[in-house]
């Protein structure tokens, strides 16, 4: 018996190609199993096989568990922890006591039953197999042939009876594709699922894209080009961005190609997605520029604030710098990460006059000037009272007609307005009253709610806004019992 055993380990892990301890552990768990069948299930079974000379052992075990435990199925599979110590002293929980008991012989075992677990066990073997494989392959363009269409999913045949799917949703919308027809997909996850591992392809993807051009151009590949970033407006138009890592190197020619012959290979693996290729620079009001084309703008408003730009375009430019339904700006906007809103000259005048009148009467007000001189400071470009207050004298003194004397005074008025501010804001936080939803709060006690809106935290919302940690800098308190104060006061959002 342990050399036909040895003989089947050999044959099967050939055969398959899968690791031979897979199949000694197949055959160690079907001889158990048949040992457990034979005492109607009324007992655990273990198994151990020999690596070298194919004998094995068997033994009948028992797991140990808590004494106060209550055992309803398979009582003869378990033993308590105070009748386990009789047999090892230092036996603990969740080990097992084991005594050898008679073994069956391979041949008797039924043929059926080892079958089944040995084909289970090789089969599971294969599919981590397959996994450990693709795994490796996440992030690259791949080919299979369509093998059916189900339901708009499109399924490939990868060969070696491995699948992908490409869901319908990550088609590029007009592809209809045929029994037969070879399709390529950028491999975005794998999956191992009961029936087989499962490979998740896409071609909507941008990194879609990305790799294709990485395909059809040499020198992104040699990393002589890199690619920034990409949008797309699947199945219609896509933006990217490229740089060149060598002076002499037109990235843009260089993904065009010969005739176009490289962004078009693109565009018909696409299904005509039309492709504009952007030159990155490293100025952001540059690059936004460059991505508006082929529109052309005439000026441009950066808020690094709020992380929007204010283009601008000739009239007879505004539609084409949107787009199609927006797809322009949408694009752009998508490309450099960037927040853009277009218009046209007229508009961005009458917006910036709008602008700078809200900014002159903030000045007006708070350092007590005139609208001509608040027309300085805003055409100097300061924003608010804080810049007044704290940028660097040397700074104001480059001014046309600005003295030691006048900037001195213009950053004290600035500071004593800031500061009349601040006082005014405390005394608004300290008159402020906990929300009534605050104080029913379970576990907010009187006093914890008044620190709360001492400090701005008024409602129960409020809190719920907040981390732990904000929290505790507020009251003093356990971070355990912090964390579920706050759990409570967002009780609300997953009602």
């Amino acid at each position: 018996m342990s050399k036909e055993i040895l003989a089947v380990v050999e044959i099967m892990a050939n055969e398959k190609g899968v690791d031979e301890e897979i199949i000694f552990d197949a055959i160690e768990t079907a001889l158990a199993t048949a040992t457990r069948r034979n005492n109607d299930d009324e007992i655990d079974v273990r198994v151990s096989i020999d690596r070298h000379t194919g004998d094995y052992e068997t033994f009948r075990r028992w797991e140990v568990i808590e004494d106060d435990v209550a055992i309803e199925d398979n009582v003869g599979w378990y033993i308590r922890e105070m009748d386990a110590v009789d047999e090892d002293p230092n036996i603990e929980v969740g080990q097992y006591i084991e005594e050898p008991m008679e073994s069956i012989e391979f041949g008797r075992i039924g043929a059926q039953t080892a079958k089944q677990v040995i084909i289970q066990k090789v089969r599971e073997a294969e599919r981590k197999k397959v996994v450990e494989v693709y795994e490796k392959r996440v992030g690259e363009v791949l080919t299979g042939q369509v093998k059916r269409i189900d339901r708009g999913d499109v399924i490939l045949d990868m060969g070696e009876n491995v699948d992908a799917v490409i869901m319908r949703n990550q088609l590029v919308g007009r592809e209809n594709f045929r029994i037969g027809d070879r399709v390529r997909g950028y491999l975005q996850e794998v999956s191992f699922r009961p029936r087989g591992p499962q490979l998740f392809m896409s071609r909507s993807c941008n990194e879609m894209l990305i790799e294709l051009f990485k395909i059809e151009v040499p020198e992104i590949a040699d990393d002589l080009i890199d690619i920034m970033s990409a949008a797309r407006d699947v199945g219609f138009r896509a933006k990217i961005a490229v740089r060149a890592n060598d002076s002499r190197l037109d990235p843009i020619g260089a993904c065009v190609g010969m005739r176009g012959g490289r962004v078009q290979a693109v565009t018909n693996e696409l299904a005509g997605e039309r492709i504009d290729i952007i030159l990155w620079d490293p100025n952001d009001a540059q690059f936004v520029i460059n991505a508006m084309a082929p529109a052309e703008v005439t000026s441009i408003m950066v808020d690094e604030d709020r992380h929007t730009m204010d283009l601008a375009v000739d009239d007879e430019q505004l539609s084409q710098a949107i787009g199609k339904n927006g797809q322009n700006i949408r694009l752009a906007s998508e490309l450099t990460s960037w927040e853009l809103n277009v218009m046209t000259q007229s508009d961005m005048a009458e917006k910036h006059k709008s602008e700078s009148k809200g900014q002159i009467d903030i000045f007006v007000d708070a350092l007590d000037i005139d609208e001509d001189f608040a027309e300085v400071l805003v055409a100097e470009g300061f924003t608010s009272v804080e810049e007044v207050a704290y940028v660097p004298a040397a700074e104001m003194l480059e001014i046309d007609g600005f003295d030691e004397d006048l900037v001195a005074e213009l950053k004290q008025r600035a500071k004593d307005a800031l500061l009349t501010q601040a006082i005014a804001a405390e005394e608004k936080t300290a008159m402020a009253e906990p929300a009534e939803d605050l104080l029913a709060l379970e576990g907010m006690t009187d006093d914890m709610a008044k620190q709360l809106a001492g400090n701005g935290i008024v409602t129960q919302e409020d809190l719920a806004e907040l981390g732990t940690d904000e929290l505790l800098e507020f009251v003093e308190m356990d971070e355990a019992a912090a964390g579920e104060l706050i759990l409570k006061a967002r009780a609300p959002w997953f009602e």
